[in-house]
């Protein structure tokens, strides 16, 4: 007799030893996340649109500063660059309560830009490091047969160096992406309204919507599935560019 509600599978999805084959197949869980409190397609355009805004963001700071930092003749441009690398020893858990007091000032909690411009705090150091590395190992002879046919400094930069290190930038979009969408301890600071949550913040809630306050194993699985979705879908498009960026970033 076929089972016609929740709880069997439920009972599959805890069982002790684990059941690895499950005895029939369902979209139920599916349709109740996809309708759970504000809808699956909201917190889905939440999560991507904190994502590619933390890619532009990151994109438009860093690539002028690593250029700076590769080819101009900053006094102390080392010293500044390893200062700026300094962030990444310390554990961005730690700065959340000034930046939430920082952000509630001028009204950025409870805004997906917000998060955004946190999400591009913590991707800033990496990024800096892939791109300042990545200049530098363009050869200095395109720049100056630019600077010989009358190209400035961001003429330079936008027709020399950016084309020579595609594959650093796309390396540095990845790792933006997949943090920006995987994030939850920023975003569970930052927001407090529900249709502003992005998909990570709605799966923790989804976990204990059971009649016990237990965890419902069957959805919090379900949005599991279709978060590691797109994540899959950008690293095997993108493939290519990310494996030759991070070489071109680990040696100068």
């Amino acid at each position: 007799m076929p089972e016609t509600t929740g709880r069997p599978r439920a009972r599959q999805a805890s069982a002790i030893p684990p059941t690895y084959v499950p005895h029939e197949l369902s979209l139920q869980n599916y349709g109740r996340l996809w309708s759970y409190q504000a809808g699956l397609p909201t917190y889905l355009g939440n999560s991507f649109t904190t994502a590619f805004l933390t890619i532009a963001f990151t994109l438009a700071l860093t690539i002028p500063a690593a250029y700076a930092l590769a080819r101009f003749p900053i006094p102390a441009k080392e010293g500044i660059f390893v200062f700026l690398l300094l962030a990444l020893i310390i554990p961005y858990q730690a700065l959340l309560t000034p930046m939430f007091l920082m952000f509630a000032k001028v009204g950025l909690t409870n805004s997906l830009l917000g998060l955004a411009v946190l999400h591009t705090a913590i991707q800033l150091p990496f990024s800096l490091y892939i791109l300042r590395n990545s200049f530098s190992a363009v050869p200095r002879e395109l720049e100056e047969a630019a600077i010989v046919d009358g190209a400035t400094s961001w003429q330079a930069l936008r027709r020399v160096f950016i084309p020579s290190t595609v594959p650093a930038i796309v390396t540095v979009a990845l790792f933006a992406f997949v943090m920006s969408w995987n994030e939850f301890l920023g975003a569970l600071v930052m927001m407090s309204r529900s249709s502003k949550f992005t998909l990570p913040l709605i799966l923790a809630t989804s976990r204990t919507e059971t009649s016990l306050g237990g965890t419902d194993w069957g959805m919090l699985q379900a949005g599991i599935t279709i978060s590691i979705i797109p994540c899959v879908l950008v690293y095997l498009l993108l493939q290519r560019y990310y494996v030759s960026g991070l070489m071109s970033g680990a040696v100068k």
